[in-house]
C-alpha cells in the first residue's frame, strides 16, 4: 500500500502491477493523496482503518472482486455516498453505469482519470457531501 499528499483519499483498487502505479502516479501528479492496493479484500480493510474521498474500483480483481467490494461500500452506511469510479476492460452493460460515479474503459487517458475523480471531490470551501 502507498500514501502519498494531504487532502482526502483515493483509493485504487487494481490487480495489475503496471496499471496501478499508472494511475497512483497520474493521480499523485494531478497533486491528490493516493492509497492503492491489489485487490478487494485490501480495499475492504482501508475503508475500515479510514474511509477514502473516492474510489477507483477495476472489476475484475482476485479474492473479492470489484462488484463485491462496489456492494460491500454500498451497504456500509459509513461508505455508502463515496463515489465509485469504475476503470475496466470488460463489458459492463450488465452493470447500471449510473450507480457509479464514472465509468472509465481500459486502456484509458489519463486526462479522464483526473477528471473523473477530481469531478467526484468537494468544491474549495464547502464540505464534501456524500450522496
Amino acid at each position: 500500500m502507498s500514501t502519498s499528499g494531504s487532502q482526502g483519499v483515493v483509493l485504487v483498487v487494481e490487480d495489475d502491477p503496471t496499471a496501478r502505479e499508472f494511475y497512483r502516479s497520474v493521480l499523485r501528479q494531478a497533486g491528490l493523496s493516493v492509497v492503492s492496493v491489489e485487490d478487494g479484500l485490501a480495499a475492504l480493510h482501508v475503508i475500515e482503518a479510514r474511509p477514502p474521498q473516492v474510489v477507483v474500483l477495476d472489476l475484475a480483481l482476485p479474492r473479492v472482486s470489484g462488484r463485491d467490494v462496489y456492494r460491500e461500500f454500498k451497504a456500509r452506511p459509513e461508505t455508502r455516498g463515496i463515489p465509485i469510479v469504475v476503470v475496466t476492460g470488460h463489458d459492463v452493460s450488465d452493470l447500471d453505469e449510473a450507480d457509479f460515479a464514472g465509468v472509465l474503459h481500459k486502456p484509458l487517458d489519463p486526462n479522464d482519470l483526473i477528471s473523473a475523480v477530481r469531478g467526484c471531490l468537494p468544491r474549495a470551501g464547502r464540505p464534501f457531501e456524500p450522496t
